[in-house]
């Protein structure tokens, strides 16, 4: 497949690889609500913040919406989008394969962007997602009237690019029915059947069967639809739907039969398009107006609407599963998701994740009723955690850092290990746990209670009696071992040594 060529690529795309995992430490002070919720907000870089999370969240991420820097040439207040091209993909590539991996099988990530980079993005998401797992290109209406100072055209739409971590396997949720939709259903013979609709008999193309006159109520003979040659069904089917009264012949009953559709037996969801009008998501100056009431000042420049996200968030995913957004900006996304039931993470660099995201979201847990409140019925609860990123888990020379406690080198270990997240990671004990019949032990931290050179963090005979039981191969770190290596073999034990058998990256 063709590759998207730029000036640093060949050092872009190691830059995901030589990231450091870094630790996430809590801020109690920021976080608010019920203590028991997974939902967090992350305050620091996106890229160290995405590495940070993979030995936690790798394949567990459901929905990904991010509305990454436009690179419009325009520095924003809260974002220098006066990005270089190259730049500007040089820093979307890493970050890209970093989102790859946090998604689910049945995941989609959702991109909104515009003309200015969205065929160049185009190229390089075919690239780390795949070709084949390219769902669609979403036009949102993001203005409801034309700029008439516009040089050329009035640009009133952006695109959203929406992949799947396998486009074979996914099914989008249905579109929920919609008032006006249902309102060109009536019932003006008053069917006991309810609200109904005509649809046209005639076939657009040959039909073999499809050739015979019908006989209306009154004798009137109709050789044929009017303008076709062809009835959609056959004669044996039309009589029948016509005995069951399935034909609408007109108030008069002369007319061309219709087919009767009946409202109750309409599929209740529909199928997403690819246009979606701003009457429908909303524009950006509801969203602006959002933001107005929110913070009583215009903050943000092209924040985006809470009905845009609403609908991302109900064709991707259903109430309990995580919903990432890395550019979280305003805090739309995490505030959406909230009142939708979904898990969260947002991540964002700047003071605003303290000083706008955190106010915002407190609002939504405390019942806030702007945006979609009303339309998903949000009365309040649930809450979040703050953190902020703290030192690598490693030292420039590939030594653990100090400050790092059990929990953290245990995700670690395991997902360089087995390259999915730790199930259990506030769980406490050496055995991590079973993955294709091998078992993974740690120690550390004397994770046994004992310190001493004989006891926790050094393998011995002991030691090895009190690991609790795995009936197979076992993979065991620790400070060292005092089993020789024919003994380690006849155990079915593969010792790696802390920290230096500890990936590092």
């Amino acid at each position: 497949m063709p590759k998207l060529d730029w000036l640093t690529r060949s050092e872009d795309e190691k830059v995901s690889a030589h990231v450091p995992y870094r630790l996430l430490e809590a801020v109690p002070e920021h976080s608010y609500g019920d203590p028991r919720s997974e939902n967090m907000l992350i305050q620091g870089d996106n890229l160290d913040a995405l590495k940070a999370l993979l030995p936690f969240y790798a394949g567990r991420v459901k929905c990904i919406f991010i509305d990454p820097p436009y690179n419009t040439r325009s520095a924003f207040e809260h974002y220098d989008d006066n990005l270089e091209h190259t730049q500007w993909l040089g820093m979307m590539y890493p970050r890209l394969e970093l989102l790859r991996d946090l998604l689910t099988e049945q995941g989609t990530i959702w991109v909104t962007i515009d003309d200015n980079e969205a065929h160049y993005l185009k190229v390089v998401m075919d690239e780390v997602f795949g070709r084949k797992n390219f769902v669609a290109n979403v036009i949102w209406r993001k203005n409801y009237s034309p700029k008439s100072s516009a040089r050329h055209f009035s640009v009133d739409h952006d695109h959203v690019l929406v992949y799947a971590a396998d486009a074979d396997g996914w099914v989008p949720n249905p579109m929920p029915r919609t008032e006006k939709q249902d309102k060109a259903y009536k019932n003006p013979d008053n069917d006991p059947r309810g609200p109904w609709k005509p649809s046209d008999l005639s076939a657009r193309n040959f039909y073999s069967v499809g050739r015979y006159p019908i006989t209306t109520p009154k004798g009137r003979i109709i050789s044929g639809p009017p303008g076709g040659n062809y009835w959609r069904v056959s004669e044996e089917n039309f009589k029948r739907m016509d005995s069951e009264q399935r034909i609408w012949w007109g108030k008069t009953g002369e007319s061309i039969p219709q087919i009767k559709r009946f409202l109750s037996e309409v599929k209740q969801g529909i199928t997403p398009q690819t246009y979606w009008s701003y009457e429908e998501v909303g524009h950006t100056q509801e969203a602006k107006q959002e933001i107005l009431a929110l913070f009583e000042k215009d903050v943000f420049i092209t924040p985006k609407p809470e009905k845009l996200t609403q609908r991302i968030i109900q064709i991707a995913s259903v109430p309990g599963e995580i919903v990432l957004d890395s550019f979280l900006g305003s805090g739309t996304t995490a505030a959406v998701a909230h009142k939708m039931g979904r898990r969260y993470i947002g991540i964002e660099m700047g003071e605003h994740a303290i000083t706008h995201c955190v106010p915002r979201l407190k609002k939504v847990v405390d019942g806030e009723q702007g945006g979609v409140s009303e339309a998903v019925g949000w009365k309040g609860g649930g809450g979040f955690h703050f953190y902020k990123l703290g030192s690598p888990v490693f030292d420039e020379e590939g030594r653990i850092n100090p400050s790092v406690r059990f929990p953290h080198l245990a995700a670690h270990v395991w997902f360089a290990e087995t390259r999915t997240p730790l199930a259990h990671p506030r769980r406490r004990s050496p055995l991590l746990g079973v993955h294709e019949g091998v078992g993974y032990y740690l120690l550390f931290n004397g994770i046994l209670g004992d310190k001493r050179p004989d006891g926790g963090n050094v393998l011995t005979r002991r030691l090895l009696a009190e690991l609790p039981a795995h009936d197979g191969p076992k993979v065991i770190y620790g400070e060292s071992s005092r089993l020789s290596k024919e003994s380690l073999l006849q155990l079915g034990i593969t010792f790696k040594q802390t920290p230096y058998d500890v990936k590092a990256r």
